[in-house]
Order: structure tokens, then sequence, then C-alpha cells
């Protein structure tokens, strides 16, 4: 995947008094408190961001940014109007920084800001931070960052487009974010587990509760919050949530599948609020890896038994990694992590806490390589599973022209 991924062109500065001040003050250690506490005025001190989607997860990571890193949280933008407005209230943001419609992603990425806070279905995700890094705003995004493959390039472009203008561009993967996760994987490559033979991966889930929608919604804005069990919206579960453990996979074995095949379907959902959605609800894929590397994965949303988890095996030992629960090494070189880590929400709160440091120090931060790399191995694995038993190469995905279309008829 290296080879395809490109380089930053050419650079210019986006110097203020504001931000010079900021960066010496940073280097003589004032920053140690939260920037609230040490500026005499919060306007003249804080990175202030915009958040585009007003669903659960944008209320949910909101807080952290003026909890733990001091940032402002000026303007919002969604296509649900409720949304907008409670979220609104709720943020104290004022009413002419709330924007409504399907434009107001770009309104917001217009408006006085510094960064853009894109917590939207993935389906959206290209197009929403080309709009901001094209404005001039850095960018923190949740992942997957597409739920095709041009979807993938298009991200790797805007981030191309980041790099020339010194904007950060961040992908939120919350286990990266760990230093449990991150003394694991450094560990397996150093050779604790001698050289990985085979790797089991799994994502096992609880079935969705409920309909996010409402009685007489529009149909298009009820998509959008059902948007994980949209196969469109969503990219299909391996692509919208899997990607987790993915990605974890991925990181320890130092690489991406050069093929897979696999399989998948829905069970009946008859009488349940999801019983018109699209996505398979399980999925057992085979990954090949670099240097004869295999990897099992499957998942599930049958419910009755959840867990995220990476397991490597190698002739010295193995390692036993569980997405907010136990990771730890067994065999020749044993080690104990933690018994429980909690990933979900620390791991949200060191990137936002990295994203506006790197903001307020000028010193720009990039992951949207590695994280298309794993967004590219979930579509690598439904793509086979689709094809429900050939082999699918990462060559021939890669070649891939399909943008998957969404028909939401939105009415405004």
């Amino acid at each position: 995947m290296s080879e395809q991924l490109p380089q930053s062109a050419g650079t210019r500065q986006l110097a203020s008094p504001r931000r010079e001040f900021l960066k010496a003050a940073a280097a003589t250690g004032v920053l140690v408190a939260k920037p609230r506490t040490v500026f005499g005025s919060q306007a003249n001190s804080t990175v202030e961001v915009g958040i585009v989607g007003c669903g659960g997860r944008g209320n949910w990571i909101a807080p952290f940014f003026p909890e733990f890193a001091g940032a402002r949280i000026v303007a919002l933008a969604d296509v649900i109007q409720t949304h907008l407005d409670t979220t609104r209230d709720k943020l104290k943001v004022g009413e002419g920084r709330a924007y409504y419609g399907p434009d107001a992603y770009k309104e917001l990425a217009s408006s006085k800001l510094d960064a853009v806070i894109i917590e939207t279905p993935p389906y959206f995700h290209p197009e929403h931070a080309m709009a901001a890094v094209d404005a001039g705003k850095h960018v923190f995004l949740a992942k997957p960052v597409a739920v095709d493959v041009p979807g993938c390039k298009d991200i790797l472009e805007s981030e191309r487009k980041a790099k020339a203008k010194k904007l950060t561009y961040w992908v939120d993967f919350q286990s990266r974010a760990m230093p449990v996760y991150k003394e694991a994987a450094e560990r397996i490559h150093r050779g604790d587990l001698g050289s990985p033979t085979l790797a089991q991966v799994y994502y096992y889930a609880g079935r969705p509760s409920r309909d996010k929608g409402t009685e007489g919604m529009d149909p298009g804005q009820r998509q959008v919050l059902n948007h994980y069990m949209d196969k469109v919206l969503g990219g299909d579960i391996i692509v919208e949530q899997n990607i987790h453990v993915i990605d974890i996979a991925n990181w320890f074995l130092k690489g991406h599948p050069v093929q897979a095949s696999g399989t998948g379907g829905r069970t009946d959902w008859t009488g349940t609020p999801y019983d018109a959605a699209t996505a398979y609800d399980h999925f057992v894929v085979s990954f090949w890896y670099p240097n004869n590397v295999h990897a099992t994965f499957s998942s599930h949303q049958l419910g009755h038994y959840s867990d995220l988890c990476v397991r490597v095996f190698g002739i010295k030992g193995a390692a036993d990694t569980h997405y907010g629960g136990s990771i730890r090494i067994t065999g020749q070189n044993a080690w104990m992590g933690t018994e429980k880590d909690d990933t979900f929400r620390q791991g949200a709160i060191n990137n936002v806490v990295d994203f506006v440091r790197s903001i307020r120090e000028g010193k720009p931060i990039y992951n949207a390589e590695e994280s298309v790399r794993s967004n590219l191995t979930a579509i690598l694995g439904r793509m086979a599973a689709y094809a429900n038993g050939p082999i699918i190469t990462w060559d021939a995905m890669m070649k891939s022209e399909e943008r998957l279309q969404a028909d939401l008829k939105l009415r405004w």
C-alpha cells in the first residue's frame, strides 16, 4: 500500500501572533495547566473548533475538547434540525453558528475557527474532510474514513493537501493512543513472540437495541441516523465497526493482507426495528499477510457474547489483547500489561489532547496513511465475503473504481 500513498507537496505558513505566543508559552512549560486556567482571556488562548455531526458520537466526544484540551466549541453543523438545536443548547453555541442543511458542513468549514471535527456517517467523510482542508482548517476525523476504495484515495489526497498547508489531519483510532497497546505492539515487533505466524481477530457484539429514528421522520434522515446498519452509508459492519480490531491486527503484524477469502450473511431481523437494514450481521474471513502469516477474522451482531479481541501467536509466545479489557503476553517473555484498559474513552481523550496540542504548538500530526490501510483491509474483507469464497487480492481491490451511492432523497 505504501507505494500508492502520495507525498506532501509545497508549504505555506499559517502563523499568527496568537499561535506564535502559544508556541513560545509551550516551549517554556507554561501550558502544564489547562489553557483556560493559564491565560486571562479564553478567547485569546483557546483553539476554536466546530463539530460536523451532532448525533450520539458527536455529542459524546465534543465535551472532551474543552474539558481535557482547553479548546472552545464555536460552531455546529448537521442535517437533522432537532439534533442541531439540542446540541447547540447543550454546548452553548451561538444560534448564528449552528448550520443546518446539505451545505452545512461547507458553511462551518468556511467560518471563523481553527479546526473541524467530523463525526458524520463514514459515507460523507471524504467530502467533509476535503471541504475542511480546502477551507484551511485542521481535521479531526472519526473512523472509518471512507466506505469504498475511491473514498480512501480521496482521504489520502486531502491529507496531502493538509500537509502542504501544514494543517493537522488526525484520525481517531483509540487503541493506537493507549500506552499499554503501544507497549504490546513494541514487544511484538521486537520479537518477544518470535516471528508472528498466526493471528486470531474477532469483534463480537450485541444486536442494536433500537431504531434511532422517530415516527414520521424524513426517510433519508432516518437512514442517516441508522447508518451503521446501512451497507452504503456505513460500509457494512466490517468497515463501520470491525475496523477497530482490523486496525490492531495490521499494527501488530506491521502491514496489510495481500489477499482474502470469506463469507458472511444476515440472519432474520423480522419484527425488529432493523428488518429493513441492509448490512450483514456476521462475517468470517481469512486474511493472508506477508511472510506467510495467516489471520482468521470473524464478527457478529447476534448478541449473547461480546468481545473485541486480537491474538498473535509465535513460537516463543502469544499476545492476547482485548479492546477495553486485558492485554498481556504469555510464553517465554511473559508480560501482564493490564487487567482492564479504558480504551474507548481514554483513547479518544488522548487523541483529542494530541490533536489540540499539535495546533496550539504549530506542530502538525498525521495518521491518514495507516488509517487508510486499515480501512482498505476492512473493505478487502467485505469484498471477499460478498464474493462468498473466491480469493480477492489486495491489488485487485485497489483497482476498484466503484463508488457506493446513497439515494437519501432528503427533504429540506
